[in-house]
């Protein structure tokens, strides 16, 4: 295995970490935009409708595929200029 694997796992546990943070703040905002108050509806709440349901699923998974992959480029990005390869 390479150096820049090796190195890499450590970083990318804790990135993964950080990007759920993240991706769940900016649901949080996102969805106070679209619904103006209230917490996002989860699946199993009786008085929502499907609509918003789906919606609300949809966003979120925009966004923290988003995040993810926007975490996980930057920390291999990082991880290059530190050794030299990618971690890849």
């Amino acid at each position: 295995m390479k150096a820049s694997k090796i190195a890499y796992k450590p970083v990318g546990l804790a990135l993964g970490a950080l990007s759920g943070l993240i991706a769940s703040a900016a649901f949080k905002q996102a969805w106070k935009l679209v619904e103006g108050e209230g917490d996002a509806p989860d699946a199993t709440d009786e008085d929502r409708a499907w609509k918003e349901i789906l919606l609300a699923a949809a966003i979120q998974g925009a966004i923290f595929a988003v995040v993810k992959a926007s975490v996980e480029r930057s920390g291999a990005v990082t991880i290059r200029r530190l050794t030299g390869t990618w971690p890849g």
